[in-house]
């Protein structure tokens, strides 16, 4: 057992999201959101080093030293897997965990929207999920790949940096990718997956411009993709991914991802006050016909309004639902303010002035 397995258990025991490791401080977790100190003596940069080197893969190390950045998992078998980074800073080595559950989480046990699982049914096509970091993206990737698992008879791969969820093979035959160990990058590996016989293809995050090209080329041409973008709207979502292309693409990219576009699900989670825990509030957007119209001319401004009146499709706006949990008391008016994005209709529940004054 490696030394800092105390440190994992208690994360686990106590329920937090991350574990943050940083010479010169002591250790801290985050619960529910928010950071809490662990009663711990300040940590000294060699004995925080040898403690993390203790559980990376001798390889990583080489590129940890090289670079003063890592990225990989590591996995406690019967408790969890974490999404371990690594970088340099003023006081020597620092280190922060992600806790990702052994145990993948149904649709129905997250509470998800129901036309999200049938999302994981869909022949082809491009499903995005969106939001800042921590706000539950691979979770509700899990659940829908779980939810393809269960249901349909075909191949997913995943390419992942690092793998997270472990999906084992139901209806499906699953095969996980890890960028770095398993291919060089993203860009690669969905290259090779389209020689590779796969129905449904999950890209951990779309970052550059050959990634997210392949993504909506594999979406095109009769695969089903998965992918995430750190984005918080619908509209936003669509706009970064053309703007990511040089100018004089953007007219055809516009139209192959009109083609391709399925839906994109943003999230965000909010502290509750009615009990302990976060609730994820989402807003959904159905690629219909017009949907995939507006994308296609260029008129992104107008996909809100066509989210409002979709409502028989399972389209809402984030607002909406972060309206709906404020007014079913799961979460403060001043969290639901901060999280929204047309504040001024939440202005009128404030109780005391915004913490964000530029708001105002």
């Amino acid at each position: 057992m490696a030394k800092i397995d105390a440190f994992f258990k208690l994360m686990h025991d106590q329920g937090a999201s991350d574990l943050h490791l940083v010479a010169g401080q002591p250790p801290a977790l985050r619960i529910n959101g928010e950071m809490e100190r662990i009663k711990y003596k300040i940590l000294d940069s060699d004995d925080l080093r040898t403690m993390l080197y203790e559980i990376a893969p001798e390889q990583k190390i080489k590129v940890f030293e090289e670079t003063g950045d890592l990225d990989f998992g590591y996995e406690i078998p019967g408790t969890a897997r974490y999404r371990a980074n690594f970088f340099m800073q003023r006081n020597g080595v620092g280190a922060v965990f992600r806790e990702i559950p052994s145990e993948i989480l149904t649709a129905q046990q997250l509470g998800l929207p129901p036309v999200l699982p049938k999302l994981a049914l869909l022949p082809r096509g491009l499903v995005l999920v969106t939001g800042p970091t921590g706000s539950g993206k691979s979770t509700t990737l899990a659940a829908l790949l779980d939810v393809a698992n269960r249901q349909r008879k075909e191949h997913i791969i995943t390419i992942e940096d690092p793998i997270e969820f472990v999906h084992q093979s139901k209806g499906c035959i699953i095969n996980h990718r890890e960028v770095g160990i398993h291919t060089k990058s993203f860009a690669a590996a969905l290259r090779g997956a389209l020689r590779e016989d796969p129905d449904i293809i999950l890209v951990g995050e779309m970052r550059d411009l050959e990634t997210i090209s392949l993504a909506i080329e594999a979406a095109s041409t009769g695969h089903l993709v998965f992918s995430t973008v750190h984005t918080v709207s619908a509209i936003k979502t669509i706009d970064r991914i053309i703007e990511v292309f040089p100018s004089h693409e953007q007219p055809q990219i516009r139209s192959t991802l009109a083609d391709g576009i399925r839906g994109v699900i943003g999230q965000t989670l909010i502290k509750r006050i009615d009990r302990r825990g976060r609730i994820a509030a989402f807003e959904i957007m159905i690629a219909t016909p017009a949907v995939r119209n507006l994308v296609r001319e260029g008129k992104t401004h107008q996909i809100s309004s066509m989210i409002q009146t979709g409502k028989k499709y399972g389209m809402q706006l984030l607002d909406d639902a972060i309206m709906d949990l404020c007014q079913q008391g799961k979460i403060s008016p001043n969290d639901a303010y901060a999280r929204a994005n047309e504040k001024a209709r939440f202005r009128p529940l404030l109780t005391a002035a915004p913490a964000d004054f530029t708001e105002v």
